[in-house]
């Protein structure tokens, strides 16, 4: 018992509480999600986050003590994302042949997205910075912060809802595809990547190739297209 608590008291005051922690409580999330048969609401990031949360909590430690020890694998996010452009590679010829198609759909879902929000948290009374905040749910959290801040809204906000919608698509979404009889996993992939960007691409990595591929299409062009237009279009409503 001495030896835990001083190894808990050694990893408590260096940054690799951080990194220790976060490791541990996926490996375990993500054991829970393959004897679960990666069912959609075992999803290895909504435990990761619940427990991490219980952890800081119990145990009084500040954000920012955390962060200096996950950050390393913050930092892996960035190659990450640049990762994805391998399968959209091997994929080129079919996606040079539906780019007009996948743009509109981009266009037409970004748009849905974006404005189903904004218009239901308008409806029920919520203050402007909360629906400048709300708007880029569907992008991927670090492109969200800075157009809610460039929209006047709160980046620290848009990135709670931009994470709440990405766990949101990667739970429920099987179960609507099912239930509308979406069996493609082009299309599944397209729809999960724009509403639910990088947490809703990573499901559809886990399902299938061609998911995970047009998932991370759908996440690229949601982040670029909301970056231009949304800001652009604040000035007109």
């Amino acid at each position: 018992m001495n030896e835990v608590v001083e190894l808990w008291v050694y990893l408590s005051a260096t940054p690799l509480f951080g990194l220790t922690a976060t490791l541990v409580t996926y490996v375990l999330a993500q054991a829970l999600y393959q004897r679960a048969g990666q069912a959609p609401w075992a999803n290895p990031v909504l435990w990761t986050v619940l427990m991490l949360a219980t952890l800081l909590t119990l145990t009084a430690t500040p954000y920012p003590s955390y962060f200096s020890g996950a950050q390393f694998i913050h930092f892996l996010l960035g190659p990450a994302v640049v990762a994805l452009a391998w399968p959209l590679w091997q994929r080129r010829h079919e996606l040079r042949a539906r780019a007009a198609a996948l743009l509109a759909a981009a266009l037409a879902g970004g748009a849905a997205a974006a404005g189903s929000a904004v218009a239901l948290g308008w409806a029920l009374g919520l203050p402007g910075e909360v629906l400048r905040s709300l708007a880029p749910k569907s992008v991927t959290a670090p492109v969200a912060m800075g157009i809610a801040e460039s929209l006047g809204g709160i980046p620290a906000l848009a990135a709670v809802f931009a994470v709440l919608t990405g766990l949101a698509g990667a739970i429920g979404a099987k179960y609507l595809f099912d239930a509308l009889h979406i069996a493609r996993h082009e299309v599944r992939g397209f729809a999960l990547g724009t509403a639910s960007h990088g947490i809703g691409a990573a499901r559809a990595m886990q399902v299938h190739p061609d998911a995970g591929a047009y998932a991370g299409l759908a996440l690229g062009l949601q982040a670029v297209l909301a970056a231009l237009l949304m800001p652009l279009l604040a000035h007109f409503f």
